[in-house]
């Protein structure tokens, strides 16, 4: 994992700033680090997002607000442990729908509405 310089790393994004991206048009691309489960009715496994643009030059993994871990100077990325955590972060960017990739490896795209992107752009 990269190292933070000057409080900011190069590859990573804050929430913050992931939803303003998402409202100009950029793209949430939900990785599958381990294969989903089903327990008790409950989806867990590991998910975590990054932001892209269309055509993949631009990348970044949301970070927590507060991204460093116990090791100083170390970046935590975003983790999502169910299904529901996912979906409910998805829903709060604005998605309106959910793709939630099971197996590991997975991927899927989130865009918002093109309406929700006019009203933000207008």
């Amino acid at each position: 994992m990269s190292s933070i310089q000057d409080n900011e790393a190069p590859n990573v994004i804050t929430e913050t700033r992931f939803r303003t991206l998402m409202q100009s048009g950029y793209l949430a691309e939900v990785y599958c680090q381990s294969s989903a489960f089903n327990k008790s009715a409950v989806w867990y496994g590991v998910w975590v997002i990054r932001i892209i643009d269309e055509d993949r030059t631009f990348m970044k993994l949301l970070v927590p607000a507060r991204s460093m871990s116990d090791k100083h100077d170390e970046i935590r990325i975003r983790e999502f442990k169910t299904a529901n955590g996912l979906i409910s972060f998805l829903a709060s960017m604005g998605c309106t729908h959910a793709n939630v990739p099971l197996q590991e490896g997975g991927v899927s795209t989130h865009a918002l509405p093109v309406e929700l992107l006019a009203k933000v752009e207008g």
